[in-house]
């Protein structure tokens, strides 16, 4: 059960409808993150514009759904895992074993690894990583802004897994079951 409400429109800031009309006609939907999200206006329009702002960076889809599942796996975020899982799938097109890969913090695609690998390690030392971490995710050829770009997709999903983790948001994508370890 949530413990913060997934508004219905009659429910949700007039503020936030326009933001959330805009995310229906890009998508067709409008996931439950997105409605809990949008309780706060200002909330919903720097997730938007964060997320927003990101696409058009040069990790590219694939990359940024490698990292946003391998931040939901550590974070323990089930509504995370669902949703990426579903969108690694369909939109990014990755298959399962890779999927499953970058669950488990890695990649079939070597510079993608670097990059998961570097996520996952931004995430277990909260952004405290060490020279020879930056030097590995640099000598796979990644330039620096690429590398702030990774560090900005780790808080943009750590900012979703928390919020989705608070407020008990109803899965509403195709669950994910959880990884053994």
């Amino acid at each position: 059960m949530t413990r913060i409400v997934t508004p219905s429109a009659d429910n949700t800031p007039a503020a936030s409808l326009p933001l959330l009309d805009a995310v229906n006609k890009q998508l067709g939907v409008i996931p439950n993150l997105m409605k809990v999200v949008g309780n706060s206006p200002a909330a919903l329009e720097g997730y938007l514009s964060l997320s927003g702002a990101l696409g058009k960076g040069t990790l590219g889809a694939k990359t940024g759904e490698r990292i946003a599942l391998a931040v939901a796996e550590l974070n323990g975020c089930n509504y995370c895992l669902s949703a990426h899982s579903y969108l690694a799938a369909n939109l990014a097109k990755l298959d399962a074993a890779e999927i499953e890969a970058n669950r488990r913090g890695s990649s079939d695609d070597t510079k993608a690894a670097a990059a998961v690998l570097f996520a996952t390690q931004v995430v277990k030392a909260r952004g405290h990583v060490v020279d020879a971490d930056v030097a590995a995710v640099k000598a796979a050829g990644f330039s620096q802004g690429e590398i702030i770009e990774i560090v900005v997709h780790v808080a943009l999903n750590t900012l979703t897994n928390y919020v989705n983790e608070v407020a008990q948001t109803d899965i509403d994508f195709p669950v994910a079951a959880a990884l053994s370890h």
